[in-house]
This record gives structure tokens, sequence and C-alpha cells, in this order.
């Protein structure tokens, strides 16, 4: 039995927790282009640590008028995230494997977005926690997980959330839940070796640096794109405050608050670092004390309530993907790994599909128009086919065929 409560969401098709926001994305985006919006047609373009590009695509494939095109680091994704997207074969899923860093990848959705003539061009819309809906959706779990844990401990009044950060979109949720009024006590920022975000919080320090390679890459992450609408918070809600210091550190890669914002910011979040050893160490403990297998991630987030010492029933440690997507990673750890699930096992044997591009917004801009035309036309030459006098006459001839035969199999079972 566990001293904290686990949050674990990952039960969804590709076992992360990005799946709460994206299997309802993807409904919403069908609905509203078969109501007519946006001409009836959207170009997704997402850029993706590992679980992003996955959970995009299992809320989005086959969604009529929906191109999506996923861009991933090459080689900085497990295996096993990057099957889970290239062994879907669905017309309008695209990945793309981009030679660079995640923040890279988020670089290249941000100067497409930046671009009206391309946006407009592609119908473009966006599938990260950029999108605000995204970022809605996860504010779901903060209240219901807070309802579970006060039924279960009555004498608990305000929970805590220890949440795994690289890109502050789930973290953010919860803060959006707590100025909506939810009990929420402290939230902590949970970080691995990439620490742009617990600097900051331990120091005003927003100062960018390299990405170092983990073993919870979903983390790797130099630049967390939400936390510019924090950011905007802290202004006062002030649009050109927060510009100034978004110019500021686009132009030098630093940003540093002090005094009375600093003091706010460290009381809306608390942070801790967890490199490497510590992580491992957390997953060794909960498997031989708990018999409890956590992901690197989401073992990042619960060394972070031991350093802090928050490790009770008041506290929810957010459990961000299924250990079986991180072999490698937990069999440092643990030896022999438990069974994963037979999604997750089946992949190596599917074929794959992907496509690579450099490090370079015209040139990914240059792919994405080349597949949504190719889509098209292909779509245009199926309604053709279909559409014509003759294959209408072979369908209505094949459907009186079919009816003739059930009809004779009805009348010779009656007899």
């Amino acid at each position: 039995r566990l001293d904290h409560a686990v949050l674990e969401l990952f039960h969804g098709p590709t076992f992360a927790f990005k799946d709460v926001a994206l299997q309802m994305l993807g409904n919403f985006f069908e609905y509203f282009l078969e109501t007519g919006s946006n001409g009836g047609r959207l170009a997704v373009l997402g850029a993706t640590s590992g679980d992003t590009g996955s959970a995009a695509i299992y809320g989005l494939r086959g969604k009529k008028g929906i191109d999506c095109i996923i861009l991933f680091p090459n080689g900085r994704v497990s295996p096993i995230q990057e099957r889970q997207m290239t062994t879907v074969p669905d017309s309008n899923i695209h990945c793309v494997a981009v030679d660079g860093t995640f923040d890279d990848c988020q670089d290249i959705v941000k100067a497409s977005f930046n671009d009206p003539a391309f946006r407009e061009k592609v119908k473009l819309g966006a599938v990260n926690s950029i999108n605000w809906c995204r970022v809605l959706a996860q504010t779901t779990y903060y209240f219901w997980s807070y309802l579970r844990v006060t039924q279960k401990h009555p004498t608990v009044k305000t929970v805590n959330y220890s949440v795994p950060t690289g890109n502050f979109g789930d973290i953010l949720a919860g803060f959006y839940a707590k100025q909506m009024g939810l009990p929420v006590g402290k939230l902590v920022v949970a970080t691995n070796e990439n620490d742009i975000l617990h600097r900051f919080f331990t120091t005003g320090e927003y100062h960018r640096f390299g990405i170092a390679k983990s073993i919870s890459p979903s983390m790797d992450i130099c630049v967390s794109s939400n936390f510019e609408r924090y950011l905007y918070f802290l202004a006062g809600n002030n649009s050109t405050v927060l510009a100034d210091w978004m110019n500021t550190f686009e132009t030098t890669k630093k940003l540093t608050l002090t005094g009375d914002k600093l003091k706010q910011a460290q009381a809306d979040f608390l942070s801790a670092r967890a490199d490497t050893k510590m992580t491992l160490d957390v997953i060794q403990e909960y498997h031989q004390k708990h018999d409890y297998v956590l992901c690197p991630h989401s073992a990042v987030g619960i060394s972070a309530i031991q350093q802090l010492n928050m490790v009770d029933t008041a506290t929810v440690a957010l459990a961000t993907a299924h250990e079986a997507k991180f072999p490698a990673a937990v069999k440092r750890a643990i030896d022999p790994l438990p069974t994963p699930p037979i999604q997750l096992a089946s992949l190596y044997n599917l074929p794959t599909r992907r496509s690579e591009c450099p490090n370079d917004a015209k040139t990914v801009q240059a792919f994405m128009w080349k597949r949504i035309q190719e889509r098209i036309k292909n779509e245009e030459t199926t309604a053709s086919v279909f559409s014509s006098p003759a294959i209408k006459r072979g369908l209505m001839a094949a459907a009186i065929v079919g009816a003739a035969a059930v009809f004779v199999q009805i009348v010779f079972k009656k007899k």
C-alpha cells in the first residue's frame, strides 16, 4: 500500500496521459469540420518528444477532412514511442523524423503558425498543448482525483499534486483548476536533468541551455511552450509586459525575475529535480516495497515529493505513462521486466512508415503541402470512380443480387 495517491493517466489507446485530451480533441475537430467550419479541412501540425505524437495520431487517424503531420526528433524518442506513431497505416497520418531536438521541432511548428500565408493555404491547426482545448480537457482529472482523495480521507481538505513536467501544459491545467476554485494545496513541478523550470522556481532564472538526453525523454525540453501562459498571469495579465519579457528571452536566451514576482511564483509552485540515478532508485524502491512499477517520468514526480517531504495521503503523484513504453530505462532498475500489454508488444511485428526532413521550417512546410495535395487528389479520384455511371450500375446490380441471395436463403429456411 502506498503512502500517497497515484493518479494513473495511462489507460488510453497509447498508454499515456495525453490520450485524455486528444481523444476528445479529435472528435471536436471532426464535428466542427463536418458542420462547415474551416472550409471542411484541417492540417494539424504537431511536435512531439514522445507521447503527444502517438496520442494525436490515435485521436485523429481516419478523421474526415483532417491531415495529421507529426514531427519528432530523430533518434530521441523511445523505440516503442516511435513505433506507436509509424505503424499507423491511415492515409491521413504523416510521421516526420526531424534532424534535431524536440525544441527544434517545436520551433518549426511555431514558425508555421507565424506564417499567415502558409497557415491559410493548408488550413493549419494545432494539436500540441498550445491548443487551449488540450489544457482545458486536462483540468478534468484534477477535479476527479480531488473528489476521490477527499472521499477516501474526509479530513483532507486541500490536495497537493506532483506533476512530471517538460512543456508545462499538464501542471498548468492544475493551476487553472485551482484558479477555478478547486481546493489545491501545492503544485509540484518535477523535472529531470533538463531543469529550466526548476531553476526558475528556485532562483528566478529562466535561462535556456542545451538539452541533455535522459531516460525520461518526454521531458527532454529546454523551452516550455506553455510557460508563457503562466508568465502572462505573473505579468498581471498585461500583454505588453509579457511581450517585453519574451522578446528579452528570445534575444538573450535568458529571463530573470526577482522580488515580488519570484515570491508569487514560489507561492504558486514548488519544484524539484531528479537525475537518472534518483529516478532509477525510485523505480527500484517502489517495485521492491510496493510491487508497483513506475515509468521514468512518473518516478521523477514521486522523487520530487520525497525530496520535499510531501509523501502523505493529501498528495497525488501523476503517473503519466505506462512503464512498458520505456523498457530499456526500467530494466536498469527492474530485471526481469513485467509482461507488457499486448498492444505494445505487438508493435514490433507491424510494418512502419515515416519520412525524414532536415531541421528547416520551409522544407517541412513544402513536405506538408505535397502530402496534403496528394491526399486530396486521391480522394477526388476515388470519388470520381465511384460516381461514374458504369460503377453506379455495377453497385446497383451487386446490391440487387445480394438482396436476392438473402431472400432465397430466408425462403429455404422457412421451407
